[in-house]
């Protein structure tokens, strides 16, 4: 049997923060806020996979409310999701995500991005896909105000 799960996360640039994305960190005047290193992409992997097994969403397990989590390595938390995810019994088929983000362009670090999440869910860089947009003027992503996520996963009861 396989299940689907669908993430979405979106956080705001903000001068003074590093720029984390899909576990990689990326040269930019602003990073993204948030409690943890606000890793928008690997955020929205995650919710994709913990949506999946039918595992509520990443607030439920790593609470914005917990000091623990303050500035967290989102790999890490990644990797925690997905031994919660094994624990309920599934393995991961595949995961695709698109990035949406004006500035800075990323294409020169999707690769990267594909081995860190891989790496953290334990599949091979094949099965993950990291891809990136812009919001065309549009909206808050588009005015470079911030930048969000969509993520979607397979998983395969083990």
């Amino acid at each position: 049997m396989n299940r689907t799960g669908i993430g979405w996360d979106s956080h705001r640039l903000v001068a003074g923060r590093r720029l984390v994305l899909g576990g990689v960190e990326v040269e930019s005047e602003k990073g993204l806020e948030g409690h943890s290193d606000a890793d928008v992409l690997t955020h929205a992997v995650i919710d994709a996979l913990l949506g999946a097994a039918g595992l509520d969403d990443i607030g439920a397990h790593f609470p914005d409310t917990d000091p623990q989590y303050r500035d967290a390595d989102s790999i890490a938390l990644l990797e925690g999701a997905c031994a919660l995810v094994a624990e309920a019994g599934f393995s991961v088929v595949n995961v695709d995500a698109t990035l949406m983000l004006e500035e800075p362009k990323v294409a020169a670090h999707r690769p990267r991005m594909r081995e860190r999440l891989a790496g953290a869910i334990g599949v091979d860089p094949s099965a993950v896909n990291v891809k990136a947009t812009t919001g065309e003027g549009m909206d808050a992503v588009g005015r470079g105000e911030g930048a969000a996520a969509i993520a979607v996963a397979t998983l395969r009861a083990s």
